[in-house]
């Protein structure tokens, strides 16, 4: 589906940084500057969507799914899709194309070890430490306290391990802010980070027998009928200069996506069996850490995000997120799953395109790719319009307009105001 132009990115102006403070902004928070008022023009109704009717039944209102929907075409958006009660209510994009889930691959690690969590051979047990496990780490090996963390805390980003890890680029700012570059008691600071769920992922393998890939195939591919799943969706990135632990990561389908979110909905049960332990899936909205930060990330729990009160979402919601806005909602309440893609592809290929080919260094090349969108009629050139990375305020607001189009649902224009200023 090819979205309508933005013209008004072309004429909003930069917040005024310098090139190596916009670079560690973005990778800091996976953001550009934010470009303020800049409002979608209006776009067609979602490809796909029920009839009124049968869009009302569902809990829905029409009108309100189809301004969401007309907001997240003027994004670069490649996929939204809104299921509720096991129905398609609307959807637009190519939905059986496989993407990559960047850190959603956290929210399906965690599925995978909680149906193979407990104390028997082959299992994993959630309060053994490091140590016990045999866990270590190199170049830089673990300190006799760090080995003291646990697989809970791995699970809930508590084990306050500050190393470097694979595929965590983005993360670095946000995580020497939290943890500093001293020892951390386990279990006394929240901090989201790759070390751990890399490490979580070495356990997993050691502990079952099994790859990562293994047991998706057989533990949830194959029980939830995942159509678009082949061999090779599933691959690692290895960075032995920082750490010995992979990193495991993910493509799957928006409607795959939708299925495995509909496991959460349906108690773990799938066709009459029992896939996922139904007191797996009730941690997560239960024991989780408050993080700090307000709105959609107000805690986090066994890889999970737990949305705040004022983002108009119900209490029992919990959703998966990745880098450029890949989103994976649950939505107990509306018996609904909402999922988000967009592709990244071209941006990251044009980063280090620039970095490796043009000899750019990074923030030079981080900065070219912002502003490139920021000049007069560039609205026009594709990149711009397809491929640009989502803000989080941009997205905070769609997430917004979709719990305004839920049926029942007052909407509280102060309070998620207030929340998405602070996205």
């Amino acid at each position: 589906m090819r979205r309508p132009r933005r013209g008004g990115v072309a004429a909003l102006a930069v917040i005024p940084l310098s090139l190596l403070a916009l670079f560690g902004y973005f990778i800091a928070t996976f953001e550009g500057p934010l470009l303020p008022g800049d409002v979608a023009p209006p776009a067609p109704a979602p490809a796909i969507r029920l009839s009124d009717a049968d869009t009302q039944r569902l809990g829905w209102d029409p009108r309100g799914l189809d301004a969401a929907f007309g907001y997240t075409a003027g994004l670069s958006s490649d996929t939204l899709m809104i299921v509720t009660e096991g129905e398609t209510v609307a959807a637009f994009g190519d939905l059986e194309k496989p993407r990559h889930l960047h850190s959603i691959r956290k929210a399906v690690l965690s599925a995978l070890v909680g149906q193979h969590a407990g104390t028997g051979g082959q299992q994993i047990p959630l309060t053994a430490t490091l140590a016990e496990l045999g866990i270590d780490d190199r170049p830089q090996p673990l300190t006799a306290l760090q080995s003291q963390a646990t697989v809970l805390h791995l699970l809930k980003s508590l084990s306050g391990i500050n190393h470097a890890a694979a595929a965590e680029e983005g993360l670095l700012a946000e995580k020497k802010r939290r943890l500093g570059e001293g020892e951390n008691p386990p279990g006394t600071i929240w901090a989201y980070n790759n070390w751990d769920t890399n490490a979580l992922t070495t356990i997993f393998e050691a502990r079952t027998g099994l790859s990562v890939a293994e047991a998706f195939a057989t533990g949830i591919a194959e029980p939830l009928g995942l159509r678009d799943h082949r061999a090779g969706a599933i691959t690692y990135i290895a960075a032995p200069a920082l750490s010995q632990h992979r990193a495991a990561m993910f493509h799957m389908s928006a409607r795959d996506l939708a299925r495995f979110g509909a496991l959460y909905l349906n108690k773990g049960v799938v066709d009459g069996t029992q896939v996922l332990p139904a007191a797996w899936i009730e941690r997560i909205a239960v024991d989780f850490t408050e993080t700090g930060n307000a709105g959609l990330r107000q805690g986090h729990g066994y890889l999970w995000w737990v949305p705040g009160p004022g983002t108009d979402l119900p209490k029992g919601t919990f959703w998966a997120w990745g880098f450029g806005q890949q989103a994976l909602f649950v939505v107990p309440e509306w018996r609904s799953v909402i999922v988000h893609q967009a592709d990244t592809d071209e941006l990251l290929k044009r980063f280090f395109s620039l970095v490796r080919d043009k000899k750019l260094n990074p923030e030079t090349a981080i900065g070219q790719l912002a502003f490139s969108c920021l000049e007069p009629n560039d609205g026009s050139i594709e990149f711009c319009a397809e491929h640009r990375l989502i803000l989080r305020r941009e997205f905070a607001e769609l997430i917004s307009l979709i719990a305004a189009a839920r049926l029942g649902q007052e909407e509280s224009q102060s309070s998620s105001a207030a929340w998405r200023t602070r996205e």
